[in-house]
């Protein structure tokens, strides 16, 4: 990397020179600048009218991009840009740090990584309309929901080629619940694709502000999950307890997204699909009662923040009891400065905990200019030691199936209570897995706008149980 910066320094004391001689005469030739900065007025004058997502992410992702782009083509690297979706700028800071370290490492590319925007399917959306537009970078992470849908768009490119002709490269690296659905086919029906390559894995735990906990004399969830005790009746009385301390401290907070609200299903016994994931399971019994239970904490007992609030924000400034979350959230909530902890779901009716064996995946542009280069990229990413100083900064859990790696991330405190994540991994999580034979953002959307009207009490369960998979059957058709 230093003889690159000396590339640079060299060619820019080259061009002011230049400027330098340009400069020397009348200052006659300066004046068709004018008309230039008029023309430049109605693009800035565009960005102004923008939507306010656009107006301030995608500005700030192309000022990023355009320096590194630049400094590699004047080397003549290939430029690479890639994107992730951070959930907070502890985050961001963690991938920036891994580029300048990869880059420093690949010859003949030149990194450029952009942090993605917000929590929701926006980002997903600005995705696919910037693929469109040719402005896409040439690798990025999605959701694994999200890799069927991109996959039978074509905006993905199938990597099964380059990584046969990849020597030591094999699937079963990684977690097989994630790369059963990155090498599924749709074309064939049978597992011969490859759509990228896992990211990481993560689980929801309860963060603990222990100081609330303390003050409103709850019993410790920890404490209570090691001895088997850690059940829906025993959340109930902790977040009550914390809520008891003041009308704005809350008990127990989660954002709206169908990750926290499937817990409480699938540890109902239910959940999203039938079991071949061909048709809606929203209204079965089991799934209704785990959505009944949550409505009551946001209706009836009053003990959650508010349904549609991030919850993230009072959490950090020590107004919640529990805050539901993945590993992603950990380098933000290391800031705080009350005592935390962590601890798994509470069980439910079906045994366990409900939870998610979340991953995402780092997937390549269908329209890139340098596919070999880009699976380079996304081997660097996903390589045990690339891994590992990741979920170190602790943003995550290697997919990489390897003791030594739990081993190596049950270290990586705080959190004390890191086997929180493991347990809950091991303790029967659904794998979030893509709708291969469905419309996974249809159908998210047609939930989501239905959980939010239980939970905000505009509608009843039995209302809901009564439409929501005539509503929901129709993302299959």
């Amino acid at each position: 990397m230093s003889s690159k910066r000396v590339s640079i320094w060299l060619s820019l004391l080259v061009l002011f020179s230049l400027l330098i001689s340009a400069c020397g005469g009348a200052a006659a030739p300066a004046a068709p600048a004018a008309p230039v900065a008029e023309e430049a007025a109605p693009a800035e004058a565009a960005a102004t009218e923008a939507a306010p997502e656009e107006a301030t992410e995608a500005p700030t992702e192309e000022a990023v991009s355009e320096a590194p782009a630049a400094e590699a083509a004047a080397e003549g690297d290939v430029a690479i840009r890639w994107r992730t979706r951070p959930d907070n700028q502890e985050e961001a800071g963690v991938y920036q740090s891994i580029s300048d370290e990869i880059d420093a490492k690949l010859e003949g590319i030149g990194l450029a990584y952009e942090p993605g925007g917000s929590e929701g399917a926006s980002y997903q959306d600005q995705l696919k309309t910037e693929i469109a537009n040719g402005t896409a970078p040439d690798v990025f992470w999605i959701p694994g929901t999200d890799v069927a849908d991109f996959a039978k768009r074509g905006l993905i490119l199938n990597l099964a080629g380059q990584a046969a002709n990849t020597e030591g490269y094999s699937n079963d690296d990684f977690y097989a619940g994630p790369m059963n659905f990155l090498t599924y086919n749709p074309e064939t029906d049978v597992n011969d694709a490859l759509w990228g390559l896992p990211r990481d894995v993560s689980t929801f735990v309860l963060y603990l502000n222990q100081d609330l906990l303390a003050e409103a004399g709850a019993p410790d969830p920890i404490a209570l999950a090691a001895e088997g005790n850690w059940d829906w009746d025993a959340f109930v009385e902790v977040a009550a307890a914390v809520r008891g301390l003041g009308s704005d401290i809350y008990g127990y907070g989660a954002n709206a997204w169908w990750g926290p609200y499937g817990t409480w299903m699938n540890a109902a016994g239910g959940g999203f699909f039938n079991a071949d994931r061909t048709a809606c399971n929203l209204n079965s019994p089991e799934s209704l009662a785990g959505l009944e239970f949550e409505q009551r904490l946001y209706q009836d007992l009053d003990v959650a923040v508010p349904y549609g609030e991030d919850s993230e924000p009072p959490f950090r400034a020590g107004k919640v009891g529990m805050f539901q979350n993945g590993r992603w959230a950990t380098p933000g909530i290391r800031t705080v400065d009350f005592n935390w902890d962590v601890v798994e779901l509470p069980k439910g009716p079906a045994g366990n905990a409900g939870n998610w064996q979340f991953w995402g995946a780092y997937a390549v542009n269908a329209n890139t200019e340098h596919p070999e280069e880009a699976w380079k990229l996304v081997q660097e990413l996903t390589q045990a030691e690339t891994q590992a100083k990741i979920s170190a900064l602790g943003t995550n859990i290697p997919s990489r199936v390897s003791q030594e790696a739990i081993d190596a991330f049950l270290t990586f405190t705080p959190p004390a209570n890191n086997q929180a994540f493991i347990n809950g991994l091991q303790d029967n999580a659904v794998a979030e897995g893509p709708l291969w034979k469905g419309d996974w953002p249809s159908y998210v959307t047609v939930m989501d706008s239905n959980v939010q009207a239980l939970m905000t009490g505009e509608k009843s369960i039995d209302d809901f149980a009564a439409t929501i998979c005539d509503e929901a059957d129709k993302t299959f058709q």
